[in-house]
């Protein structure tokens, strides 16, 4: 993955290369929050972009929204000219059963790899069916290798947009 423009906590997520497709790999934009700027949903939506899934986290100095969009590029081009500053990181999709139990028993298959979930956010379309995990690694290739190994439905990023 590359990032786009990158906050420099961020710089450590540049990689060359991948051994598994893009389709695995879902375009997360993040965005900085600066003061004043506001509306980004407002913004998505006269682009005609849907944002999928989203995740807001904030310190002191700024907040990050993270959002999975149904057109990454379009969102990212969108917004800059609107004046944030945006970024773009790899992720993954993972699917888990919507029940007591069901990200734990995820959690621990990864763990027992010694593979370290850096942020992730959820989402369930209808209660009672499967949830939407979306996952940054440390490790992202050996992370998906381990999810198939062990019978873990890691999502198409167009099953994703489309949701």
């Amino acid at each position: 993955p590359r990032a786009l423009r990158a906050l420099p906590r961020y710089s450590r997520y540049a990689r060359a290369t991948s051994r598994h497709p893009r389709w695995e790999r879902l375009a997360a934009s993040w965005l900085q929050d600066v003061p004043g700027a506001d509306g980004s949903s407002r913004i998505l939506g006269e682009a005609d972009i849907n944002i999928r899934a989203l995740s807001l986290a904030d310190t002191t100095d700024f907040g990050i929204l993270r959002l999975i969009v149904n057109d990454p590029h379009k969102a990212r081009e969108v917004l800059k000219e609107k004046g944030f500053t945006v970024g773009k990181t790899e992720v993954v999709a993972i699917e888990v059963k919507d029940k007591p139990g069901g990200l734990a028993g995820i959690l621990q298959v990864l763990s027992g790899d010694n593979i370290n979930v850096e942020y992730m956010y959820a989402f369930v379309e209808r209660s009672g069916e499967d949830a939407i995990i979306i996952c940054r690694f440390d490790e992202t290739d050996k992370a998906i290798d381990v999810l198939r190994k062990n019978s873990i439905t890691v999502l198409k990023g167009e099953k994703l947009y489309q949701l």
